[in-house]
């Protein structure tokens, strides 16, 4: 089911977690908030918007990270239903697509449930602060078609990190519903 995601709520305080990886390392959000910010990004493997855009985001989450703006994958979806997204095939799906980032495990779906996740993808730009600047999409397609992309995500990080806010207007992100249990 397409689902879109809400409005920012901009200024809304980003609630700590500390969630494991698929090798069991432990990441914790407060731990990861940098000087320039942090992207949290819902997402799963076996998601056709995922999927599509999955090249597109292990090379731009590769450019805000080199511009000292950190990065975590969360991955909320309730594995025992969907196989595709369990703790070992998301190693395999983030060695496929080169993902940079650590690719978490929220087995018990508090951390998608805390942050009112809705979709997959679902995007979360933070300042240095924990503050919401950006809910929105990878990118805008303009008139002139899929070759005719503007980097939504990208600039609103660069923003966020230059400025401390995210932009005025923000594109809604569309996928696939959150499979909770």
């Amino acid at each position: 089911m397409l689902l879109d995601t809400p409005l920012c709520d901009f200024g809304w305080k980003a609630p700590e977690f500390t969630l494991k990886n698929a090798d069991g390392e432990s990441f914790t959000m407060s731990e990861q908030l940098g000087d320039k910010g942090l992207l949290i990004m819902f997402i799963c493997n076996h998601c056709p918007y995922v999927q599509r855009i999955a090249q597109r985001l292990a090379k731009d989450t590769q450019l805000l990270t080199a511009e000292g703006i950190n990065v975590l994958a969360v991955m909320s979806n309730d594995y025992l239903l969907v196989e595709q997204d369990s703790p070992e095939n998301m190693k395999i799906f983030a060695k496929q697509y080169g993902f940079t980032f650590p690719y978490l495990v929220d087995q018990e779906q508090t951390v998608g449930r805390l942050y009112n996740a809705v979709c997959t993808p679902d995007f979360f730009g933070f300042n240095n602060r924990g503050e919401l600047q950006y809910r929105g999409r990878l990118d805008n397609i303009n008139m002139g078609g899929a070759d005719n992309r503007v980097p939504e995500l990208v600039n609103a990080m660069r923003r966020i990190a230059a400025t401390g806010n995210g932009p005025e207007i923000q594109n809604a992100s569309m996928g696939c519903s959150i499979k909770w249990r």
